[in-house]
């Protein structure tokens, strides 16, 4: 979809995270890295960072580049746009990965500012083609739904390094194997806050359509993961964690002693799954045939 007047207003780099980059007339955008030159580039989801002009001129002598952008954008409403969404500049396609940012202290550029904007304002996209890039090039916005998964592991033995897990690694590969990307793989503590943390994240800036823990529904003191989850859905989904147990009862009837919870927050389904890698394989068989109908309702690509 092309935009009138849409296109890049400045182009900028640095050779360092976390300072002021300066503004380039031109560049060029290496596929899967980022932009040639730009400390951002690297084999990761942020290879890109960009903001709308329009932010930036709400700074009083607030140069480009000083947010640590690499795109400043004209005639784009970047906030409206979803993580999917593929910018069409020339030869370049960018996609973007994530909305805003966690700021976990002041960096260079909030110290000379005053105030750090990307980690609100800013978006992020991964290169998923290069080519060259000038100011004044025109962009094209163009839809790309992503079936996009995270895997989070919750075991305190596993993260002290004391035992290897199994679980989320075979969850991981189930959802590959189903057509699923799974973007993150993460092992936690059984800590509530930190899960909650990062449920947020992967919901509100990776909006990732599913969400897969393991571990912690026991009855252990230390499991925390229905009441991580439970406190950051705006919904609950309690029909698959039902059926899921109905279905594992017929296996194990300790089955019922799991109380994992399944919800909603914003676009994303969190599933809660067992800690045992047995247990994970027979709820996943049983549930991954019917998720994409209900992620594809929440995402607005199906009807009831």
């Amino acid at each position: 979809m092309k935009l009138a007047d849409s296109r890049i207003k400045a182009i900028c780099i640095s050779e360092k995270r976390g300072t002021p980059k300066r503004p380039v007339k031109s560049a060029y955008v290496v596929e899967d890295w980022g932009i040639q030159g730009d400390a951002h580039g690297g084999k990761w989801h942020r290879q890109i960072s960009l903001i709308a002009d329009e932010k930036v001129k709400g700074f009083i002598q607030a140069e480009y580049g000083a947010f640590g952008e690499n795109i400043v954008t004209e005639g784009i409403d970047l906030s409206s746009l979803a993580v999917g969404t593929r910018l069409i500049i020339g030869d370049v396609i960018l996609e973007i990965t994530q909305i805003g940012k966690d700021c976990h202290s002041h960096c260079e550029i909030y110290k000379r500012m005053g105030d750090c904007i990307m980690p609100r304002e800013g978006i992020f996209a991964r290169v998923v083609k290069g080519g060259a890039i000038k100011e004044g090039d025109g962009i094209m916005l163009e839809k790309n739904f992503v079936l996009s998964a995270a895997v989070i592991t919750l075991s305190d033995r596993c993260y002290a390094g004391e035992r290897e897990d199994k679980s989320g690694p075979l969850a991981a590969d189930m959802l590959k194997d189903d057509g699923y990307t799974v973007e993150e793989s993460l092992l936690l503590p059984d800590d509530r806050e930190m899960l909650k943390k990062e449920l947020i994240r992967l919901c509100d800036q990776r909006q990732i359509c599913l969400i897969l823990t393991t571990g912690g529904t026991g009855f252990s003191p230390r499991d925390i993961t229905p009441e991580a989850t439970t406190e950051v859905c705006d919904r609950m989904a309690r029909g698959i964690s039902e059926a899921m147990r109905v279905y594992s009862v017929t296996v194990t009837k300790r089955a019922m002693l799991s109380r994992g919870e399944s919800g909603i927050r914003g676009k994303t389904l969190i599933i809660n799954l067992p800690g045992s890698p047995k247990a994970v394989k027979e709820c996943l068989e049983y549930i991954l045939p019917e998720l994409k109908h209900g992620i594809g309702i929440l995402r607005g690509m199906e009807s009831d």
